[in-house]
C-alpha cells in the first residue's frame, strides 16, 4: 500500500470513528440541545418525564404549584448531570404562566418542547351539583392548558421556525373517548384536551410545530388521593385489585418518544392503557 493510500485509509478510518462516536453520542442523548418545559412537575407524570427528558439530554424547566417539591427535583437532575430550572407557578394564573415563559425565554432562549400535563380529576355524580369540583376541573384542565398554549406558542413557532421542528405534547385522557359515570365533568374537559390538540395541530403542523395528545388509561399517581367520592373511590379501589396500572415512567418513556422522532413524523393521539383494563 503507498503512503497516499495509507493515509486516505487512515483518514477514511478517522472519519468513520468520528461519525460513530457522533452517532453513539446522539443515541445517548436524542433530546440534546433542546428546552423542555413540564407543566404539573411536582408529582407522578410530570416528575417522572421532567427525570426522563433530562436524562435524554435535554434542558428542563419543571412548573408547579409546589416549590419545595421541585426544588428536590432539580435537585435530582442535576446531581444525574442534567440542567433544570424550577419555577412555581399556578397554571390558572395567566400572569403568573407568561412570566414563567418570559423567564424561559429569558434564561433559556425559549422553549421548543411543552409537556402541558397539570391537571386535576374530581367525580362526583352530577346530582351531587358539586359545582366547586366541576369548576376546578374546568379552571386547571381547560383554563390551564390554554394559558401554557398561549404563553409559549410563539416561543415553539420561533424554535420550529430556527430548527426545523418543536412540540406541543398534553395530557389528556381516555376519558376523552369512553364513558364513565360520575366523572362526566372530567370526561368532558379531557375531550376538549384532545380535540383542541387535534386543532391545533392542523393550524400549527405547517409551521413545523407538532402537536399530540397522550390519552392514558389508570396511572399511578396521586391523583387518585384527590378522589372525594365514595363510589368513584370504591371503582378505583377494585381497579387496583383486578389490574395493573401504568406508571409515571410508562407515559414518560412516551413523550421522550414521541419528540425524538423525526421532524416530518407526528403522531397526533396517542392511546397508552393498562394491559388488564377493558375500556
Amino acid at each position: 500500500m503507498s503512503t497516499n493510500t495509507t493515509a486516505t485509509a487512515t483518514a477514511a478510518v478517522g472519519t468513520a470513528t468520528t461519525t460513530t462516536g457522533a452517532t453513539a453520542a446522539t443515541q445517548a442523548a436524542p433530546l440534546a440541545g433542546r428546552v423542555a418545559v413540564i407543566t404539573g412537575a411536582s408529582s407522578g407524570i410530570g416528575e417522572a418525564s421532567a427525570l426522563e427528558l433530562a436524562a435524554l439530554g435535554a434542558r428542563v424547566v419543571v412548573l408547579a404549584r409546589r416549590a419545595e417539591r421541585l426544588a428536590e427535583l432539580v435537585e435530582r437532575i442535576e446531581k444525574d448531570g442534567g440542567r433544570a430550572l424550577a419555577i412555581t407557578a399556578d397554571v390558572t394564573d395567566r400572569a403568573a404562566v407568561q412570566a414563567a415563559a418570559d423567564r424561559v425565554a429569558a434564561e433559556f432562549g425559549g422553549a421548543d418542547l411543552l409537556f402541558n400535563n397539570a391537571g386535576v380529576m374530581l367525580p362526583a355524580p352530577i346530582e351531587e351539583l358539586a359545582v366547586g369540583q366541576w369548576q376546578h376541573q374546568i379552571d386547571l384542565n381547560v383554563t390551564g392548558l390554554m394559558n401554557v398554549i398561549g404563553a409559549f406558542t410563539p416561543q415553539l413557532v420561533a424554535a420550529a421556525a430556527d430548527r426545523g421542528v418543536a412540540d406541543l405534547i398534553n395530557t389528556s385522557s381516555i376519558a376523552a373517548q369512553n364513558i364513565f359515570p360520575g366523572f362526566a365533568v372530567y370526561c368532558g374537559t379531557k375531550a376538549y384536551v384532545t380535540h383542541m390538540s387535534r386543532q391545533l395541530r392542523a393550524e400549527l403542523g405547517a409551521k413545523n410545530v407538532r402537536v399530540a395528545a397522550i390519552e392514558p388509561g389508570i396511572v399511578g399517581t396521586e391523583l387518585q388521593s384527590h378522589v372525594t367520592d365514595p363510589g368513584a373511590q370504591a371503582w378505583l379501589e377494585g381497579a387496583a385489585q383486578t389490574m395493573e396500572f401504568l406508571t409515571p415512567g410508562d407515559i414518560a418513556q412516551t413523550v421522550a418518544f414521541l419528540a425524538a422522532l423525526p421532524p416530518r413524523v407526528n403522531l397526533q393521539q396517542v392511546t397508552i392503557m393498562p394491559t388488564g383494563q377493558p375500556g
